[in-house]
């Protein structure tokens, strides 16, 4: 394994190694399209933990075809259809993307394949985004009556109000070219499994103190994260709540139909 060591012990959501002082955490559930869980969530959070104060660099990373692509409909359809309205709490995932944000090393988003909603949460939120040529980044929520509510507080951080206003509304996916000409992502090439490594050697220089000296000046000088935390939070309750959405989702689970799609 390049003479990596390997970490995973005790996750199942997640594969996380180290090298040196970099880590390298893949989000890791190839039966669920690589979508998020509470699992997935709470596997995260005691990954960073353990990066706070091993990892220079934390490079997120997810599989060939899809880096990840939100919520979990399929749990969510379960757990709606077996007892009505399942309690939604967004503060861990919101969590887990601020200490990305704002922790005491560089973090790579290495994105390859889709990512969507609740994917581009955690791409918005890194320091760095590198992407393979055929990434493609999309906020599907609307379609469900849903808002990537807690999403956009890191991508307006990144793109601008206008541009993740327009992603949101369109729904459409964007490709790599303009994810890179709105800023969402800062390079990319056929192989950015070699575009990686020549970031890590640079990056590799940079002290551990000195980066999260400088992250913690970056994080109190550009607060929109936490001002934005309290609204964010309690709109995701909300669309996630409705019962009206919460139907929409385990149709489409079970159908494969979209909200607009096979109605009478």
């Amino acid at each position: 394994m390049d003479g990596r060591s390997i970490d995973s012990a005790g996750f199942t959501a997640l594969r996380v190694r180290f090298d040196d002082d970099i880590a390298y955490v893949q989000i890791h559930r190839p039966e669920a399209n690589n979508a998020i869980n509470d699992r997935l969530i709470a596997e995260f959070a005691s990954a960073l933990d353990v990066c706070e104060t091993r990892a220079k660099i934390v490079v997120i990373e997810g599989l060939p075809e899809v880096f990840c692509f939100g919520a979990d409909f399929a749990e969510l359809q379960k757990s709606f259809d077996s007892g009505g309205v399942p309690e939604q709490d967004p503060k861990p995932l919101y969590d887990v993307w601020r200490r990305l944000a704002t922790g005491p090393y560089v973090s790579i988003a290495h994105v390859r394949g889709k990512a969507n909603a609740g994917g581009i949460g955690f791409v918005a939120a890194c320091d760095i985004v590198l992407a393979d040529s055929a990434a493609v980044f999309s906020l599907s929520e609307l379609l469900f009556g849903l808002m990537p509510a807690c999403v956009l507080p890191f991508l307006v951080r990144r793109i601008g109000f206008a541009k993740a206003n327009a992603m949101t509304l369109s729904t459409q996916p964007v490709g790599v070219q303009v994810s890179r000409e709105w800023g969402l992502v800062d390079a990319f090439e056929d192989n950015s499994d070699n575009l990686l490594r020549k970031h890590l050697l640079r990056l590799r220089r940079l002290n551990k103190a000195s980066v999260a000296r400088y992250k913690r000046y970056m994080s109190g000088i550009e607060a929109s994260i936490a001002a934005a935390e309290p609204m964010a939070l309690a709109a995701n309750r909300e669309v996630f709540s409705d019962v009206e959405n919460l139907e929409r989702i385990s149709r489409y689970v079970k159908t494969g139909q979209f909200p607009w799609e096979g109605a009478a």
